[in-house]
C-alpha cells in the first residue's frame, strides 16, 4: 500500500481525529507530558537492573560497529545514542538507512555489528524488515521499544523496554524521553557503568515541568510566529531536533532544526528579527561549541531563546532556564527537551488548535 508520511513516531495503531470530544483540547497531550517524572523514576528504578544485563550480554559479544534505526521521534533518540556511544565508548555510529535493503534488496556484511532499532510500539513495517534483515547478515540486533511483545522486539535478538506505559497522544512525549533514559543507561552498561548519575532525573524533571506558567508566557510570544529556528551542538543537537518536530506536528508552525556549525555555512541568512530562533545550550563542550554561533546570532539582532543555564539565559530577548547544575552534560538532553515540549503545547493552545488531533497525523507510516 501507499507510503503515509508522519513527521513523529510513526508506528502506533492510527487514532481518531477525536478521542475525547467534549473535552479540553489537549487533555491527553498535557497530561502524557506530566507523566514524565514518574516514568522516569519507573525506568530507573524497574528497567535499570534488566538494561545493565542486556548491556552486559551485549558487550560480551565486542561489536566493533553500531547502526542505529528509528523513525520519527525516536530517530532523535537514536541520534542522542550515537551521540553517547561515540563519545563514552569510542564506538564508531552510523544512522541506517533502511530502505538499502528493503527496497532494493542490499545485503551488507554485518559481522560483529550491532544494530540497534528504536520504535515506540515496534511495529512499523520497514524497522521490522531492516532488522530481520540485519540478524541474517550477521548483525547483534537490539530493540528499544515501548512494547516487549511487538513483531520488532520478536525479531530482535535482544530487548529494552523503556517502560512509558501506554502512550495516546499523536505527538510523542514520555515515550521521548523514557528512550533517551533507556539508551543512557544501556550505553553506561555497556562500558561498564551503572549509570547511577540519572537517579536525579525524576526530581528535575517535576521541578521543571511545574513551571508551566513560564512556558505559557513563552507561547504568547511565539503564537504567531510564521517559522521558528531550532539550534544547538552537542548533546543537545537531538532536543533541537525533537523540539523543532513537536512544534511542526501540533502547532504547524515550519520549525528548522540546524548543527550550530550548519546554521552558519547559509542558513544563517534567514534569520532575522522577525523569526525567532530557540537555541538549545548545554551546560559542557556542547554549550562551549555554540557560543560563537550565539554570537552571531545577536550580531543580527534575531529573537533569541534559549533553554539552558541560567546565565546564558540572561543574555538572551527571552528563555527557559533549567537546574543543570551538577548534571553531566549527557544525561542533559532529558531534561532540555522538556520546557519545549510545554512551548509546544501552548503555543499550539494559544493559536486555537488541538495538539490531541493534529490535521493528517497519524502514528502508523506503512513503509516498505
Amino acid at each position: 500500500m501507499p507510503a503515509v508520511f508522519s513527521p513523529d513516531e510513526p508506528d502506533e495503531p492510527e487514532k481518531p481525529e477525536d478521542p475525547d470530544e467534549g473535552e479540553p483540547p489537549g487533555r491527553i497531550m498535557s497530561g502524557e507530558i506530566a507523566e514524565q517524572p514518574a516514568v522516569l523514576r519507573r525506568v530507573v528504578r524497574d528497567g535499570a537492573p534488566r538494561i545493565r544485563e542486556v548491556a552486559a550480554a551485549i558487550a560480551a559479544r565486542s561489536p566493533r560497529f553500531v547502526l542505529l534505526a528509528a523513525r520519527g521521534t525516536s530517530d532523535n533518540a537514536a541520534l542522542y545514542a550515537k551521540y553517547l556511544l561515540e563519545i563514552r565508548l569510542g564506538l564508531p555510529c552510523g544512522l541506517a538507512s533502511m530502505s538499502t535493503t528493503t527496497a532494493y534488496g542490499a545485503k551488507p556484511d554485518l559481522t560483529d555489528v550491532l544494530v540497534v532499532t528504536v520504535s515506540q510500539s515496534g511495529g512499523s513495517p520497514d524497522l521490522v524488515a531492516s532488522t530481520r534483515a540485519a540478524r541474517d547478515a550477521g548483525a547483534v540486533t537490539l530493540a528499544v521499544t515501548n512494547s516487549p511483545d511487538s513483531p520488532l522486539a520478536a525479531v530482535s535478538e535482544f530487548h529494552v523496554d523503556i517502560l512509558a506505559g501506554p502512550e495516546r497522544a499523536l505527538p510523542a512525549t514520555k515515550t521521548y524521553t523514557a528512550s533517551l533514559l533507556a539508551l543512557y543507561l544501556f550505553v553506561e552498561g555497556l562500558g561498564g557503568g551503572d549509570g547511577a548519575a540519572a537517579g536525579v532525573l525524576p526530581d528535575l524533571a517535576e521541578r521543571i515541568l511545574a513551571r508551566r506558567d513560564e512556558a505559557r508566557t513563552l507561547a504568547s510570544r511565539y503564537r504567531f510566529a510564521e517559522r521558528m529556528v531550532i539550534t544547538s551542538r552537542g548533546y543537545g543537537y537531538p532536543t533541537a531536533k525533537e523540539a523543532a518536530l513537536k512544534l511542526m506536528e501540533t502547532s504547524y508552525i515550519p520549525a528548522l532544526a540546524y548543527s550550530g556549525a550548519d546554521l552558519l555555512h547559509g542558513p544563517l541568512a534567514m534569520v532575522d528579527n522577525i523569526s525567532p530562533v530557540i537555541a538549545v545550550v548545554p551546560d559542557g563542550k556542547g554549550g562551549e561549541a555554540l557560543r560563537p554561533v550565539l554570537e552571531r546570532l545577536r550580531g543580527r539582532g534575531a529573537d533569541l531563546f534559549v533553554v539552558g543555564p541560567a546565565a546564558e539565559v540572561e543574555t538572551a530577548s527571552a528563555g527557559f532556564a533549567l537546574p543543570t547544575d551538577g548534571v553531566p552534560e549527557e544525561l542533559q538532553p532529558v531534561l532540555e527537551i522538556l520546557p519545549l515540549q510545554l512551548l509546544a503545547y501552548e503555543v499550539t493552545i494559544a493559536r486555537g488548535q488541538d495538539p490531541d488531533a493534529p490535521r493528517a497525523l497519524a502514528k502508523v507510516t506503512e513503509t516498505h
